[in-house]
């Protein structure tokens, strides 16, 4: 079988300068930043709304998608974790063209990422200061990140280790609090709690299969950033064991934090009180009747969108740094400041938030669901190009097996890129996310014109 490139080692040399200064727990707490934001704290409200208690089933869907994307990534990232991650092996497994999409993909979906995030921020931030306009909120915290960004590797791994242990302490004590009010607590009867919630208001699919299916589309959404591994991994003291390492505890962590706090929270009030107007865990906080526990609440999902935000735009940053060197961006965006730092490519990493600007001064009220919208088709688009990646890596790749070995593939990455497509073409028949192929699909199809003019300027 003949390669579609150069050697993953020489593709990979070509984004060669990014300093190596991140540790496997860092790593694991990048991916867990990214995962764990607005997807879980505003995103699952939506999602209990469109398929009530069944929600648990739509995020156990998007869990096992994002399972077997983690394992082909993890087996890709530690044969050859050079930098690049999934841009480069697309472009050795699958060609230029493939690889020159999944990155303009990918960066998309990142950069308005980045806006939904940030919007989300001035959201939060109106519960204690609602006099304050909301672009004051939108720029003064985009500057603070992009300033952390901008200095070193190093500060933002510990800024984004920071971020994500104050979430993961938070959601613990969610859990924590949860499962002994449901099970040990007798104002829980009292009130009503209990796992009979799950089929009191409808039955356990009051929306039937479709709005469960539907839901998945949230759950992509929630889980969408983990693939941040992959690219940090360039930036890892030992990229090898710190991917494999991160894999495992990223993906244990995610388990039991979403579906762990999902059913306590489905445990606690009823589903349809859950989905409705706020962030789920504020409604359960506030029937746990604890003093003060509302601003915390707050304080850690203002945590979990800045948390998320710093990770994407670090990983936009270094995806068009990586189109840069390949040759499919300006050469300036490829260039290092004395730290290691592409902050050329960063500052366009920030464009999201002029975007996030824009939409919220003229829809507030909409900007949040309008960002998710539309920066939903190149985050589907990427992770389906990975399981398609991965699935000509194990047809292609003769050497020895590397550290890492993903079990049941090529059918896992199979499965993975059918039910990818599958909820692909599901946004175009719901209501909420039609904008997603409606603007992600024309802003795709003009990149693949354009890459005729960049191959050429390229060769």
């Amino acid at each position: 079988m003949t390669t579609k490139g150069p050697s993953i080692d020489a593709l990979a040399a070509r984004e060669a300068g990014l300093k190596r200064g991140l540790s496997s727990g860092q790593l694991s707490m990048i991916a867990i930043g990214g995962a764990i934001g607005t997807g879980l704290f505003l995103g699952s409200g939506f999602a209990i709304g469109l398929a009530g208690p069944s929600v648990l089933i739509s995020y156990a869907i998007g869990g096992l998608i994002a399972l077997l994307l983690m394992g082909a990534l993890a087996e890709m990232t530690a044969a050859h974790p050079g930098a690049g991650s999934f841009g480069v092996q697309a472009e050795r497994y699958l060609g230029p063209f493939a690889g020159y999409l999944i990155r303009y993909a990918y960066l998309s979906a990142i950069i308005l990422a980045v806006g939904t995030e940030v919007t989300a921020v001035a959201i939060y931030m109106k519960v204690w200061l609602p006099q304050v306009p909301g672009l004051v909120w939108i720029i003064g915290f985009s500057a603070a990140l992009i300033a952390v960004n901008a200095f070193s590797v190093g500060l933002f791994g510990w800024v984004e280790y920071a971020f994500s242990l104050i979430k993961i302490v938070a959601i613990v004590g969610f859990i924590v609090l949860g499962a002994i009010w449901v099970f040990g607590s007798p104002a829980a009867q009292a009130a009503g709690a209990g796992f009979h919630l799950y089929t009191d208001q409808g039955g356990f699919f009051p929306k039937g299969l479709w709005g469960t299916w539907v839901a998945v589309i949230l759950a992509i959404f929630s889980y969408f950033s983990i693939e941040m591994i992959a690219v940090a991994a360039a930036e890892a003291a030992d990229p090898q064991r710190a991917v494999v390492r991160a894999f495992k505890a990223t993906l244990a962590r995610l388990a039991l934090f979403y579906l762990a706090s999902l059913a306590l929270m489905l445990a606690i009030v009823p589903w349809t009180s859950a989905g409705a107007g706020e962030s789920p865990f504020v409604t359960v906080i506030k029937v746990l009747h604890i003093s003060g526990a509302t601003d915390v609440v707050n304080f850690v999902i203002l945590v979990a969108a800045l948390s998320a935000m710093n990770s994407q735009l670090y990983t936009a940053t270094r995806m068009l740094f990586g189109l840069s060197r390949a040759g499919f961006a300006p050469t300036v965006f490829g260039q290092l400041n004395g730290r290691g730092v592409p902050v050329k490519a960063l500052a366009v990493a920030a464009l999201g938030v002029a975007v996030a600007a824009v939409v919220f001064t003229f829809s507030p009220d909409t900007a949040f669901t309008v960002m998710i919208s539309i920066a939903t088709c190149g985050a589907m688009v990427t992770w389906l190009m990975i399981f398609l990646t991965h699935v000509a890596f194990r047809r292609q790749d003769t050497g020895p097996p590397g550290p890492f070995r993903m079990w049941g593939a090529p059918w896992t990455s199979l499965l993975g890129a059918g039910l990818m497509a599958a909820v692909l073409v599901t946004t175009l028949f719901t209501e909420a996310f039609r904008l997603t192929l409606i603007v992600g699909g024309p802003f795709l199809l003009a990149v693949s014109l354009a890459y005729g003019l960049v191959a050429r300027r390229r060769r």
